[in-house]
């Protein structure tokens, strides 16, 4: 049998395979599709201090093979997740990572420190990259030294998890932001978040979204995800999550190929809510037919002397 697990920081993952943060509900929604646990990890979608509302509608706008989407990181809250949501997680036997965000730096501190108290809750995934909302971190993402600063307090903050930082494929200079991640102790980086844009319905001549702005993802998103995967893996040691235009096998091994140790699907659930569960099986099935025992056989492009 193929090892298809993986580590980071002190966490054994079953699989590199999990949903990004945003288009996995709270992992019940999901479950009516196929069993969680066959999931290297389920991710929350962003939880902040107090319930949110998000953006107004129309949220979602589906172009040519991508989507952009301002939801604007609508969510319970914390009391409420803990309450309402996380009870049903704790049914299954796979990492739990929880995404979160502040409006300020006070308010990632708070997230991190209540989060830090929850034994059933694995790791933590710090969203600093939202484009689509005033707030939310995107400010700190994008300047090495707030982010290293901020990130370093977090970590102090939340000493019982794994911490994840999630970044945006905005930053000028990827490596720099990477290597401020990793100084300031987080054990892995997750590359990447959407990217700003903005869509016009010529019909109508007004804003496809109700918020102007949103994010893009999809097909057209995974170039720009490989090349920051890419940077980071020649800049840092710690394990980078790929993410961005995941619709396959194939798409998954890219990002492998290019340094990934695990992978996040995101707007490939909406098209095909089955589509993780696919990918673990032909996971499997890719390391058996190559006579690969474990995700580290996977040759790393940037590992290899050029």
């Amino acid at each position: 049998m193929s090892d298809t697990s993986i580590k980071i920081g002190n966490l054994k993952f079953k699989n590199p395979i999990m949903p990004a943060s945003g288009t996995f509900g709270y992992g019940e929604e999901f479950s009516e599709f196929f069993d969680l646990n066959i999931l290297g990890a389920v991710v929350t979608k962003g939880i902040s201090l107090k319930p949110k509302e998000g953006n107004p509608p129309p949220r979602i706008f589906e172009g040519e093979k991508y989507i952009m989407n301002s939801i604007g990181l609508e969510n319970v809250g914390i009391e409420n997740f803990i309450k309402y949501k996380l009870p049903f997680l704790e049914k299954f036997n796979c990492i739990k990572i929880v995404n979160f965000f502040g409006n300020n730096e006070d308010e990632y501190l708070e997230m991190a420190e209540k989060l830090n108290k929850i034994k059933t809750i694995d790791a933590i995934e710090v969203n600093f990259s939202c484009p689509n909302v005033k707030k939310g971190g995107l400010e700190f993402g994008l300047n090495e030294k707030l982010l290293f600063r901020l990130t370093k307090d977090i970590v102090k903050y939340a000493d019982k998890k794994v911490v994840i930082v999630k970044i945006s494929p905005l930053a000028p200079d990827i490596k720099s932001i990477g290597i401020a991640i990793e100084e300031a102790g987080a054990d892995a980086i997750t590359a990447v978040n959407t990217i700003k844009g903005l869509s016009i319905d010529i019909e109508n001549m007004r804003y496809e979204l109700g918020n102007m702005y949103g994010g893009v993802s999809g097909n057209l998103l995974k170039p720009v995800a490989l090349r920051v995967v890419s940077e980071l893996k020649n800049s840092v040691k710690i394990p980078i999550i790929g993410a961005g235009g995941i619709f396959s096998i194939e798409d998954a091994l890219e990002f492998f190929i290019c340094g990934a140790t695990a992978v996040q699907i995101g707007t490939a659930n909406f098209a095909n809510p089955l589509i993780m569960n696919e990918i673990v099986n032909k996971l499997d099935i890719y390391m058996k037919k190559y006579n690969l025992n474990s995700m580290g056989d996977i040759k790393c492009l940037n590992c290899w002397k050029r």
